[in-house]
C-alpha cells in the first residue's frame, strides 16, 4: 500500500461551510484528479474512505460534502434537504463547482485531468456538472439515473458509466430507460451497468439507523460496482508511471 497523505478542507457552498476530505497520493508532481460524491445521508468515514483508496491508486480525490459537515441518521430530516436539492439543477451545480474549484486549486492536480464519481445524491451533482459543460475526462454514478433539463445532455463531453440495482424502488425501470433515452439522444459515450438483485445503496455497508424502504446493502455487487468504478478510470483517466 502507498502512503498517502489526507486533510480536512472547508470551503463555501449552497450558503453552508462544507467540510471536505482531500487525499493525496504518494510522491511529488501533478497527478489525475477525481470528485468523490457522497449519498444523500452525506459524507461520513466510508465515503471518505474512497477518495483514500483512489489516493492509493494514485489519484488526488475530493470526498466532497454536499450537507456543510452533516451527516443524516433521521431519513425524513435527510429527505426534506435532498429532495429539493435535486429538484434544483443549479444548486446541484453550484455544489460542484464548489468542490472543483477547491480539487483545482490543490497544486498537486492536473487541472486537466479530472473525473467526477458519485453516488446517488452525489452522484446526481456529477451528472450536472456534465450537464453545465465542464471538462471532465469521465462521469461515474451509482444509484444516481437522474435526468436533466432537455438538451443540456449534449453538454457532456466525457463518456458516463451507471451503475443501478435491478430491485432498487427509487431508480426503478421507467427511470433507467429515461436517462438511458436521454443520454442517447444526447450522443453521449454512455454505459449502463445493472447489479442484478441489488437494492438502492447497495454499495454503502449497513449502518445503525432507521432507513427508508428498498435500501440495503449487496456487499458482493459493492465489490463489483467499485471494480466498474476503477475500471472507468483506468480507460479515461490513467494514472502516469
Amino acid at each position: 500500500m502507498t502512503t498517502i497523505t489526507t486533510r480536512t478542507v472547508e470551503y463555501p457552498a449552497d450558503g453552508l461551510t462544507m467540510v471536505g476530505h482531500l487525499a493525496l497520493p504518494a510522491g511529488a508532481g501533478h497527478r489525475p484528479a477525481v470528485l468523490v460524491g457522497p449519498e444523500g445521508t452525506g459524507l461520513n468515514d466510508f465515503q471518505r474512505r474512497r477518495a483514500d483508496a483512489l489516493a492509493e491508486l494514485g489519484y488526488v480525490a475530493l470526498a466532497f460534502d454536499i450537507h456543510g459537515g452533516r451527516w443524516f441518521t433521521d431519513p425524513q430530516e435527510m429527505l426534506a434537504r435532498v429532495t429539493p436539492l435535486l429538484a434544483d439543477p443549479g444548486r446541484m451545480r453550484d455544489i460542484g463547482h464548489a468542490a472543483l474549484d477547491v480539487l483545482r486549486a490543490e497544486p498537486r492536480t492536473d487541472p486537466d485531468r479530472i473525473a467526477a464519481v458519485g453516488y446517488g445524491t452525489g452522484g446526481a451533482i456529477a451528472l450536472e456538472l456534465g450537464r453545465d459543460g465542464v471538462d471532465l475526462r469521465a462521469i461515474g454514478t451509482v444509484n444516481a439515473l437522474t435526468t436533466g433539463r432537455p438538451g443540456e445532455a449534449a453538454r457532456i463531453r466525457c463518456p458516463v458509466w451507471a451503475g443501478v440495482g435491478s430491485e432498487d424502488p427509487i431508480m426503478p425501470p421507467a427511470q433507467r430507460d429515461a436517462f438511458a433515452a436521454e443520454m442517447q439522444a444526447a450522443g453521449v459515450d454512455w454505459r449502463l451497468t445493472v447489479y442484478g438483485g441489488a437494492l438502492h445503496a447497495f454499495h454503502h455497508p449497513p449502518v445503525d439507523q432507521t432507513v427508508l424502504p428498498g435500501i440495503g446493502h449487496h456487499p458482493l455487487h459493492a465489490r463489483r460496482a467499485w471494480h466498474d468504478v476503477v475500471g472507468l478510470l483506468t480507460e479515461c483517466l490513467p494514472v502516469p508511471e
